[in-house]
């Protein structure tokens, strides 16, 4: 497939992430087309030069290459499979890649049906929040080989990111992708349990960024977001719900293989309760939250009340991907 081939691109799901790498693909001179379930957030594209459809099988039904970044797994499964889904409505030969993070197993169904109706899907999920997706610097995780990218395929996902892994086999993505958030979510745990030591004991929090940043105890999440825990900023780069989510997904793939993940059980409880009480739509940086006083956490929209009243038991992490 040359290059010349990819002229028609189509975007389903154009969201905090999704929007900033659809732009990316606009300004490379693709024709783009772009679905949205809310309009307004894909007004933007669309005033830059994109062309709105009214259905995701509208979006798709001409495009070469179709990306679709939907919030949650359900939505991606009812977006390719279901009667008069992706698969269906897109024309034969179109490639259709899942930027989103789901389940290893969904990826592979999806890549077996689009293979028997002449379609090639694989997952593509990307790693490096909004700040990545808006400079263009994602981390994207193919579960696809070298030669399927040929042909102009790895230029267009070249577009917003900067490191592109094959992993071989579809599924493959979606689990470096788990991979990548599991360590993220262990990250996060220990900054928050970090500044909460530090700031009961009266260290300056901002000093004891920078002490903990010079040395082995530093990753991307203390330096990125911590900052922010610090200056009571919990606007979302990436929700907090997604990384319950994802934690969700690894542990139903961990326990398909009887392994244990002590890391991931204590974020994903911790992650949560922080969803229950309130904090779902905020950043991941909020977990510090948990550990603040009821004032902070008030301020910030927290309900400490409604963790009774949920009565969703924080143990049932399989019930949470298809949220």
């Amino acid at each position: 497939m040359s290059h010349a081939k990819i002229r028609k691109v189509a975007f389903v799901g154009t969201g905090i992430m999704g929007a900033p790498i659809a732009r990316h693909i606009l300004d490379a001179g693709y024709e783009l087309t772009v679905h949205n379930r809310t309009r307004s957030k894909a007004q933007p594209l669309v005033d830059a030069g994109a062309r709105w459809a009214q259905s995701a099988a509208e979006a798709v039904a001409e495009a070469d290459v179709v990306f679709t970044m939907p919030g949650f797994p359900a939505e991606v499964e009812e977006l390719y499979l279901a009667g008069g889904g992706l698969i269906s409505c897109s024309r034969k030969g179109a490639w259709l890649i899942d930027l989103s993070t789901g389940s290893a197993q969904l990826a592979r169904d999806i890549h077996g049906a689009a293979e028997v109706m002449g379609r090639h899907a694989f997952d593509c999920p990307v790693t490096g929040g909004e700040p990545g997706a808006r400079a263009g610097t994602l981390t994207a995780m193919a579960g696809a080989g070298e030669a399927d990218l040929e042909g102009g395929l790895r230029e267009l996902i070249s577009c917003f990111a900067d490191k592109i892994f094959c992993l071989g086999a579809a599924g493959l993505g979606q689990t470096a992708k788990l991979c990548n958030q599991l360590s993220l979510a262990s990250c996060m745990l220990g900054y928050a349990d970090a500044l909460a030591l530090g700031e009961q004991s009266g260290l300056d929090q901002s000093q004891l960024l920078d002490i903990i940043s010079s040395g082995m105890g530093s990753s991307a999440a203390l330096t990125q977001l911590a900052p922010k825990s610090v200056a009571g900023d919990y606007r979302p780069g990436f929700l907090a719900e997604h990384l319950r989510k994802d934690l969700a997904l690894a542990l139903t793939q961990a326990e398909d293989m009887d392994l244990a993940l002590p890391g991931a059980e204590t974020a994903f409880n911790l992650y949560d309760v922080l969803c229950q009480i309130g904090g779902a739509r905020l950043g991941t940086q909020a977990i510090s939250l948990l550990y603040a006083d009821e004032a902070a956490a008030s301020a910030a929209g927290l309900d400490w009340s409604l963790l009774d009243a949920s009565g969703e038991g924080e143990h049932e992490h399989h019930h949470h991907h298809d949220h």
